[in-house]
């Protein structure tokens, strides 16, 4: 079982080179928050935003409000810093047309018990959307080094609808 704690520590530690070590798939992501529904107006939820690495998207996207949380205080300060200025706020509320998931499902112990909680902060007929900039492949090989003490195995399709 991962530890809520172990996972905000590691994060906080990633923290201050995240963004240097992000690398963007550009096609993969506008077609993320195509199928999401990301688009002028809508309200959003970003579950474990990081530093914000999808807030100059949501920006051009023109998104009508965004709200970012994360675990992890150091990743939320850079996401915090980001945001300034923008549409985007780096707490909670509800509800939301869009709750975005991007590149964090695999870090949270009880995912079935997520997608109960984040549908339920949605309007009706909003999206929960829940995406990796990866293949399931690639995630798992990914997942396999320095992260395999705070990732999960991704639940089957199946299981996820």
């Amino acid at each position: 079982m991962i530890d809520k704690r172990d996972v905000q520590s590691f994060f906080d530690r990633l923290a201050p080179g995240w963004d240097a070590e992000l690398v963007r798939n550009e096609p993969v992501i506008a077609a993320i928050l195509d199928n999401a529904g990301v688009q002028p107006g809508v309200r959003v939820l970003d579950v474990a935003c990081g530093t914000g690495v999808l807030f100059p998207d949501y920006t051009a996207r023109q998104a009508g409000h965004v709200t970012a949380i994360d675990l992890s205080p150091e990743m939320a300060a850079r996401a915090a810093e980001k945001a300034a200025g923008t549409c985007i706020e780096v707490q909670e509320s509800a509800p939301y047309d869009v709750v975005m998931v991007y590149n964090a499902f695999p870090h949270f112990p009880d995912p079935a018990g997520l997608i109960r909680r984040l549908s339920g902060l949605l309007r009706p007929g909003g999206r929960l959307s829940i995406a990796h900039g990866m293949s399931r492949a690639a995630l798992d090989a990914h997942h396999s080094g320095s992260a395999h003490a705070v990732s999960m195995r991704l639940l089957p399709e199946e299981e996820v609808r």
